[in-house]
């Protein structure tokens, strides 16, 4: 059996003192009102999991632009912080601390989710091979529109509104969602990025917008409350690029001369194994990056004991396990049977499978 007592100990990241190494990962519920304000139960199901070392905020859009998808929240109206605020407070009262994960999907979108008559926008007007969800169901996700460069400075003017509002909902910081296919990762890989001004072609431009993310947000939050996710094996959305050591090694790097909070990876997707040359590259990323780096993806207990133990990362981001156990940092800490989450309660829905899986009696 693991040692598990270093998920325990207290740790360091950038301005915060966590004090354990369990993070809830960001988690779409799709539960949201359709104006995208959080809706009451969601108070609830995150102050359930205070206990957690860090709460990520299910991907939350910047803007009416950045929706994706059926349901997901924002943040970036007056109505979206009341009701965040009060999930925020309510985490606090639990002894808990919350991020808010900032999101564009940009061409992971359709029509009819998005201001009458936008079309999604993207790095170019390549249609992905992807679906979203809308209210018929399942459906090709639209064509996209290019962005130029007075869209490009609307979509940073948008982050930045998104991180005021984050800060006047009271979040502790904020991640920027750079990983899983979504608009800022359609700007780093060149498998959708073909842009021949200075948003395109060599990796420096095509890392230049999150880069402008970044230096934008900061004046809204200090560094050390700032953290970013990619996900370099990522092919979701219809992702790809000629050379992803070549690119991630050149992130890792550059973020790390930053001085973030925290690198957020997702290093593999449910249901996935990796191949061996896969694995090796990973290992080589990882060295790149010296700050405090948080792995996601297919940690279990026993799982993020070694990663600590290993020093392969100072932090884990749990999913699933965090929808069925609300208070799963102290069933590890117990070894104790999860709860196992219903796959047909992930999205969308009541309270079942939301608010409604129990924690462990005194």
């Amino acid at each position: 059996m693991a040692d598990v007592s270093k998920l325990f100990k207290p740790i360091e990241m950038g301005e915060l003192t966590l004090p354990n190494r369990i993070l809830m990962a960001p988690l779409t519920r799709n539960r949201a009102q359709p104006d995208g304000t959080p809706s009451p139960s969601a108070e609830i199901y995150y102050a359930q999991r205070a206990s957690a070392g860090l709460i990520f905020t299910e991907a939350t859009q910047i803007s009416d632009l950045g929706k994706g998808y059926l349901n997901t929240p924002g943040v970036y109206t007056e109505d979206h912080v009341a009701a965040w605020r009060k999930i925020t407070d309510a985490v606090h009262a639990g002894g808990g601390r919350i991020f808010s994960q900032l999101w564009h999907v940009g061409r992971i979108s359709h029509v009819s989710l998005l201001p009458e008559g936008e079309q999604p926008v993207g790095p170019s007007n390549k249609a992905a091979g992807a679906q979203t969800f809308t209210e018929n169901g399942f459906e090709d996700v639209s064509t996209p529109r290019a962005l130029d460069e007075a869209g490009i400075k609307a979509v940073v003017a948008d982050y930045v509104h998104a991180a005021k509002m984050a800060l006047k909902a009271g979040f502790d910081g904020i991640e920027i969602h750079a990983a899983n296919g979504y608009l800022l990762d359609q700007f780093l890989q060149d498998g959708v990025n073909d842009r021949t001004d200075a948003y395109g072609g060599s990796i420096e431009n095509r890392a230049r917008l999150l880069m402008e993310v970044l230096d934008a947000v900061e004046a809204v939050y200090p560094k050390g409350r700032i953290g970013v996710r990619l996900s370099p094996l990522g092919q979701f959305n219809d992702m790809s690029d000629s050379d992803p050591e070549a690119l991630f090694t050149y992130l890792y790097k550059a973020l790390d001369e930053r001085n973030l909070a925290y690198l957020h990876v997702v290093e593999q997707f449910p249901g996935s194994t990796l191949a061996s040359e896969e694995t090796e590259m990973m290992e080589r990323l990882r060295a790149a990056y010296n700050g405090f780096y948080i792995a996601n993806g297919g940690y279990g207990r026993d799982e993020s004991a070694t990663a600590l133990a290993n020093n392969h990362a100072d932090a884990l981001a749990i999913g699933r396990p965090f929808i069925a156990n609300p208070d799963l940092p102290r069933r590890y800490l117990l070894n104790t049977d999860l709860n196992e989450p219903d796959g047909d309660t992930f999205y969308g829905g009541s309270e079942k499978g939301y608010t409604d899986y129990p924690a462990l009696q005194s």
